[in-house]
């Protein structure tokens, strides 16, 4: 069931959105570690940008977490312009992983693209999704019925789970007076019988 939640939580929530058609991709630039206004980046990462990638399979995410501590942490959004004439060059595709090193984000892009990018140092997960959401008009995905009844169904268990967690505690302790006091019982007739 662990694994149940798990895919549940990923598919709702924050962050969960369809991107239109035109964004190409999207490249997370920031520190690893947290001081300097490098939270907000990191939870962004690990929350939201899992939920975007489900329900955008196709669109490359890259994040480079090479920068030094007071370096910018940015989000860059690519773009692509509408041609009105078609192109017989077609173009390079996007990096799909991780880049190393102090590499642009805008290394392997056509001139031709739109970028915008969001500075996300000293804000929070929330803010940063905020602007993602209004930068690119993404489409928020709502839960079904049936991820709703799951949901429910998981609080449920999660809430048994503590109330069995603490009768059981419960009796444990109980267990623990029971056979302290035995012993303390054994203790004393063993006194005094010497």
């Amino acid at each position: 069931m662990y694994r149940g939640a798990q895919l549940l939580a990923i598919r709702i929530g924050p962050g969960a959105a369809v991107l239109p058609k035109d964004v190409k991709r999207i490249h997370m630039q920031f520190a690893p570690k947290l001081n300097d206004g490098h939270m907000g980046p990191r939870k962004f990462w690990q929350h939201y940008l899992p939920r975007l990638k489900y329900h955008n399979p196709a669109i490359p995410m890259t994040v480079d977490r090479t920068q030094t501590q007071s370096g910018l942490a940015t989000l860059t959004i690519f773009f692509t312009q509408p041609t009105t004439s078609s192109d017989s060059t077609t173009p390079l595709p996007a990096p799909t992983s991780s880049t190393s090193g102090d590499t642009a984000p805008s290394a392997s892009y056509a001139p031709t693209e739109r970028t915008v990018s969001i500075n996300m140092k000293h804000r929070t997960d929330a803010e940063i999704l905020t602007q993602f959401m209004e930068a690119t008009k993404a489409t928020v995905v709502e839960a079904t019925p049936e991820e709703l009844e799951e949901m429910r169904e998981l609080e449920e268990q999660g809430a048994r789970s503590q109330r069995d967690s603490a009768r059981s505690m419960e009796v444990n302790k109980q267990r623990k007076r029971e056979a302290d006091m035995l012993a303390q019982a054994r203790g004393y007739i063993a006194a005094q019988a010497t």
